[in-house]
């Protein structure tokens, strides 16, 4: 358990430091350049990772939520398996990665409508999410001390993009002549990249975790 506790709280300690400097330092939409194929880019995104969503609206968002918690959970009873049967680091840590990852962007969800006084939130009027002006405070420090939006229906900051790739197609290809292509295009945080090294070690390792029994 000791070793799971270092990465989840070095990990969340790490992802959520990043965001509330990027909340609290960036404007929405700013973007620093720090090599050509990489930025900081602070995107809010109430969808799922990478952009992704789901819903628009606030059912969406908070059955979004309810899904995160619940595969927390799901994610969290395989961890404690893993742990009590002292089962192989290659299974413990990936899933220590996952575990980490899925709570970092589920604490934005519950906490961030709460904690900062801005952000990006659905009208009800237009059916669309709606972006903010300046740069969000700690809704604590200010004069009202609310937040932007109830439990739940937080966005996640991202603020990691990588264009990698991002040319114009010559006009005389046929079908895509013209086309910008751009790789990688999404934006994202921490908590996605560990996510996704999690999953991926689990394919990595898999001849030796695949007879593993979990449950």
């Amino acid at each position: 358990m000791k070793k799971t506790f270092l990465i989840v709280f070095s990990i969340l300690f790490i992802d959520h430091f990043l965001k509330f400097y990027v909340k609290t330092h960036f404007s929405l939409g700013t973007s620093i350049q720090i090599f050509p194929f990489f930025w900081i880019y602070f995107v809010e995104n109430p969808g799922m990772a990478y952009g992704l969503s789901i819903y628009n609206g606030h059912t969406g968002k908070i059955l979004l939520s309810v899904i995160r918690f619940l595969l927390i959970i799901f994610i969290f009873f395989i961890h404690y398996r893993c742990i009590k049967q002292k089962l192989t680091n290659f299974l413990i840590i990936p899933s220590s990665l996952v575990l980490s990852g899925a709570i970092g962007n589920f604490l934005d969800c519950i906490l961030y409508g709460l904690i900062f006084d801005k952000g990006t939130i659905f009208n009800d009027k237009y059916q669309k999410w709606i972006p903010y002006s300046g740069i969000s405070k700690i809704s604590f420090f200010t004069h009202n001390y609310k937040g932007y939006a109830p439990i739940m229906e937080g966005c996640v900051v991202d603020m990691f993009y990588f264009p990698i790739f991002n040319k114009n197609i010559p006009k005389y290809f046929p079908f895509f002549g013209e086309y910008c292509l751009k790789f990688f295009q999404s934006v994202f945080n921490l908590s996605d990249i560990v996510i996704f090294f999690g999953i991926f070690s689990f394919f990595i390792f898999k001849n030796k975790i695949k007879n593993i029994k979990v449950f």
